[in-house]
């Protein structure tokens, strides 16, 4: 029997303009939009729809603004289509969203929790002293033995397994430096330094843990209707009680993304809807599972499209 996976962007996917077309065209985006607003009390729907670039860049805005995004279309999803997930997962913030999604976080809990997640990501690490770099082609287990002998006393390992090929490192700069000379050294040249404003991820996150896991204790979860496939062991999880835990432990462990979707295609998915801004995501399923069918929904063409 074939299911299907709703899948939500996190950080980088973002744009000016997102959103906007959406909550102009339908009532249940708007509400969405007016909720986020009134969650954290600052005008989070006019950064979506027009704020600058540089704006939505800052890690306090970036993710509660895909968040809301990501469930204006959601809820948009599910009133113009009738679309059910049998899984839903996210990409680190989008985590979030599929938490949502599932019902096992109300949306204003969630636009308030990564509002702070986003604050206390930034704030765990001094800016210019973390970065991450794309480093392509390269097998993970020859990865994290560059990682190791790069460290030297300091913080590089992967952050995030994104597909076959490709895979994130985060650490300080002196060891995500050496952890690329020593790639290029080795003869793996495609190597690219990420314009983050911090290292996340990784070990040097772990303040920002402790911080989130200090606001996750006042937030309530609820029962799921659907499992959510955490990035942390890139597993299924219907159990409530597990949520916290697996968002705090989240914060500092790598994104097992490639696995998460090889998991989901396992268990017979074979379609894939990116739900939220941009097409990250899509393209990196169609490298992973290529059986597989992926579309995106961000504006009302999109939603055309999935509909036809």
């Amino acid at each position: 029997m074939s299911k299907t996976a709703f899948i939500f962007p996190g950080q980088g996917s973002q744009y000016s303009g997102m959103g906007k077309e959406l909550a102009e065209t339908f009532t249940v985006a708007r509400r969405v939009f007016e909720e986020a607003d009134d969650a954290i009390g600052f005008k989070l729907s006019e950064l979506c729809f027009a704020g600058s670039n540089e704006d939505l860049k800052l890690t306090a805005n970036t993710q509660p603004a895909i968040l809301a995004v990501s469930i204006a279309t959601l809820r948009v999803v599910e009133e113009e289509t009738g679309l059910k997930a049998d899984y839903v997962a996210g990409h680190s913030l989008g985590e979030f969203s599929a938490l949502v999604c599932s019902g096992a976080l109300s949306f204003s809990d969630a636009i308030r929790t990564v509002r702070a997640r986003g604050t206390f990501m930034q704030d765990a690490v001094p800016v210019g002293t973390g970065t991450m770099a794309a480093m392509l082609s390269i097998e993970s287990e020859l990865l994290e033995e560059i990682c190791r002998e790069a460290a030297e006393g300091e913080v590089v390992s992967p952050a995030n397994y994104n597909s076959p090929g490709q895979i994130v490192i985060a650490g300080s700069v002196g060891a995500v430096g050496r952890a690329i000379e020593i790639a290029k050294a080795r003869g793996f040249r495609k190597a690219m330094l990420l314009p983050v404003s911090a290292p996340f991820h990784c070990a040097l996150m772990k303040p920002a843990a402790d911080r989130l896991e200090a606001v996750l204790n006042a937030v309530t979860i609820h029962e799921m209707s659907m499992p959510v496939v955490a990035n942390v062991d890139a597993a299924p999880n219907s159990d409530k009680e597990r949520v916290k835990p697996l968002l705090v432990a989240q914060v500092c462990s790598p994104v097992l993304w490639e696995q998460l979707v090889a998991n989901l295609a396992a268990l017979g998915v074979n379609r894939f809807i990116e739900v939220g801004p941009g097409k990250v995501l899509s393209g990196l399923v169609k490298r992973i599972a290529k059986e597989t069918t992926t579309s995106n929904v961000e504006d009302v063409a999109s939603l055309k499209m999935l509909m036809s």
